[in-house]
């Protein structure tokens, strides 16, 4: 028979005040490793930028100290020290101390902004060893110190969470620490997280953080915000400051060559929502009230397909979107496919209809909507759900969109058509891909006649074991011929340079024969479309001579290759081969047959030179120096290029793809200045020796 278990009200828990927080961190913040620890420190600064948005802050300072604990400054209006009449506890204490209790739920303090529920700092406090607030205002420092949510004073004038602590008496006022100038107010916050709750590995993300701020001073044009890094042998200091807003945060977002300039919408719709409102007597009721939904949007196209798009609300980021997201996607591709239906004969598009990723390939775009206690899912902030949201944005992306569209001006003209030709150019490359992908897969002997002439195929219908080999000219292409194994290596040559992509449009690249024999080769499309499942070969290997010509092509090969098929350098399946550059034969004495020896370097020969002159061994003079593929002979290219055995081939990684934008921008790029600088200033550690002449 089943033991029974008892259950009644004495196995029930109240948690009170903060104890809640403490034994379910997790619903708060998230998590208690490095993403709540952080979270904890966006819930301070957050409440410092609502001031700024406010119109009440211009400056904000974050320090990371060598004790592991953060300070946060402003030069807001400071969180009130007077008596809270309800609770009888000073505004500092309340705000504190005590969850869901602050200025942002419509007492007029504030309109648009990022704290909404009243938990932030309290949460943030619970969750501390040690916290010091201090508020200046009305000419004086006040100060309270807590441990974890227990306000009180702690022993020594050396700020140590590991202090003696004297928990202060219910209601006990400040402390004075200081006096200030007339007219000088802000708050200053500095903590540190407990060890008990977080764990051991969490730390702060000195990057994070500046990202953050960069982001933060890009959404409130004129916000001074400092980051100071103590944690160092040398401290670190970054400002941030931009006057040009979500403009100038878009151009900085941007990482290919620009369709349009930047284009900015901006609107506001207004909607009614029920809502629960406090009394004078501490009640709820539900009230009708109308709301203003402030919508302003930055965008730009650009000539990857590639989409960055980052959603605000009140400037905190909704990195999973929500409804204002929702309303800027329908609504794009509503215009747009309204565009184009009109102008279908003119753009050639015929009766295909775009879809969303053609639409969105290479925008880059910063949506944020301001909302007086916007609805979001959860305290992490991180998805909008205010129903109303969807239609205002749309509608005012719509209108303003469809303007600039159908605008006669000169400017907005030429941008219109090129912006209409990409979105065009997209959708017949996914319907080319796709129609690909359904008729074709990995040909065999007989069926080959639709792959490029000049494809020297491999025997093996095998995609793993298989190698693509793209080879730099016709004559590199007959030695490399004799010197692969045609069971798994085939060759496919290309003349000359190719596009650059990184300049040319989607269109220019799919019209360049020798870009889309590549893109046809390889059979797994490209862009958005790309698949590499269906990609014909396990490797591909760039194989160019060893001289500044084949560098530049190889460096367009990779353009190509990252622009528009980087799936395939992710999985690590793209390879650079690395063909000697010296030949040296050693001459043996007596009857033993001379030896030949592969250089790859000027530093490598030398250091090969002088072993042999050490060891007394000659070797014929010239010592032969390739410069080109095609000065090997069959056996010599096999044994040193495409031998597996004997072979080294280079594996192409993008560890970091933002970093790898940016290099791709700037040596491929269509801006000449910045790339003209870095020869320049590469030119001081160039070793003329190794110029061919």
């Amino acid at each position: 028979m089943a033991q029974r278990s008892e259950y009644d009200a004495r196995h029930l828990s109240v948690l009170e005040g903060l104890e809640a927080v403490r034994k379910r961190p997790g619903m708060y913040i998230g998590s208690t490793d490095s993403r709540g620890l952080m979270h904890c420190l966006w819930e301070i600064i957050d409440n410092s930028v609502d001031e700024a948005l406010a119109g009440h802050a211009s400056t904000i300072s974050i320090t990371l100290h060598p004790d592991d604990s953060v300070e946060v400054s402003d030069d807001g209006r400071g969180i009130p020290v007077d008596i809270e009449p309800r609770t009888g506890l000073s505004g500092l204490e309340v705000v504190f101390t005590k969850l869901h209790a602050g200025g942002k739920f419509g007492g007029g303090s504030y309109n648009a902004v990022g704290g909404l529920h009243g938990v932030g700092a309290s949460v943030v406090n619970a969750l501390s060893a040690r916290l010091d607030a201090q508020v200046t205002r009305g000419g004086k420092v006040h100060q309270l110190s807590f441990r974890r949510g227990e306000p009180g004073v702690f022993a020594g004038t050396r700020p140590d969470p590991e202090a003696e602590f004297t928990p202060a008496a219910e209601g006990s006022p400040l402390d004075v620490v200081g006096k200030a100038k007339r007219g000088v107010t802000g708050t200053t916050i500095r903590y540190w997280s407990d060890r008990q709750i977080f764990t051991s590995d969490a730390g702060f993300d000195d990057t994070e953080i500046a990202n953050r701020a960069r982001q933060t001073a890009f959404l409130v044009p004129g916000l001074r915000i400092t980051v100071r890094d103590e944690r160092g042998a040398e401290p670190l200091e970054e400002v941030f400051q931009y006057d040009g807003g979500i403009s100038e945060f878009a151009e900085h977002l941007a990482s290919d060559a620009s369709v349009t300039d930047i284009w900015r919408i901006q609107g506001h719709g207004k909607f009614s929502e029920r809502i629960p409102v406090l009394a004078e007597d501490g009640r709820s009721h539900m009230q009708d009230v109308e709301r203003d939904c402030e919508v302003d949007i930055a965008l730009r196209w650009g000539i990857g397909y590639e989409t960055t798009v980052r959603s605000f609300v009140n400037i905190i980021a909704t990195p999973k979107g929500g409804t204002h997201l929702t309303g800027f996607e329908q609504a794009l591709l509503k215009s747009l496919r309204k565009t184009v239906e009109a102008n279908a004969r003119r753009l050639k598009a015929g009766s295909d209809k775009l879809e969303k990723d053609d639409v969105l390939a290479g925008l880059t775009a910063v949506v944020t909507v301001r909302i007086a206690e916007p609805q979001f899912e959860g305290q992490t902030k991180e998805i909008l759900g205010t129903p109303a949201a969807r239609q205002i944005v749309s509608r005012v992306v719509s209108k303003e969109l469809e303007s600039r569209l159908a605008s006669t001006k000169r400017g907005d003209k030429q941008q219109a058509s090129a912006v209409l030709e990409k979105v065009v150019a997209e959708m017949k490359s996914r319907i080319s891909a796709r129609m690909h992908k359904e008729t074709q897969r990995r040909k065999n002997a007989l069926e080959t006649s639709s792959m490029p002439a000049k494809l020297v195929e491999c025997r093996s219908k095998g995609v793993a074991e298989t190698e693509l080999f793209i080879v730099e000219g016709d004559s590199a292409l007959g030695t490399a011929k004799l010197a692969r194994s045609s069971d798994f290596q085939a060759l496919l040559p290309i003349r000359g340079k190719i596009l650059n992509v990184q300049k040319a449009s989607v269109a220019d690249m799919l019209s360049n024969t020798e870009c889309a024999a590549l893109l046809q080769v390889i059979g797994a499309g490209s862009g958005r479309s790309f698949d590499i499942d269906a990609a014909r070969y396990g490797k591909v290997v760039l194989m160019t001579d060893a001289d500044v010509d084949g560098a530049h092509i190889r460096t367009l090969l990779l353009t190509l290759f990252f622009r528009y098929m980087r799936p395939m350098i992710e999985a690590g399946r793209v390879f650079a081969a690395v063909p000697p550059l010296h030949r040296v034969e050693v001459i043996h004495p007596g009857r033993r047959a001379n030896e030949v020896k592969y250089t790859y370097s000027e530093a490598e020969l030398n250091r090969l030179l002088a072993e042999l002159q050490e060891q007394k061994l000659n070797y014929k003079e010239p010592i032969q120096r390739y410069k080109g593929l095609g000065e090997m002979d069959a056996d010599q290219l096999s044994e040193t290029t495409m031998d597996p055995e004997h072979r080294a081939l280079r594996r192409i990684r993008v560890q970091d793809a933002e970093a790898a934008e940016r290099v791709f921008d700037l040596l491929m790029g269509s801006v000449v200045a910045p790339r003209k600088d870095f020869i320049i200033e590469g030119s001081q550690a160039l070793d003329r020796e190794r110029i061919d002449a």
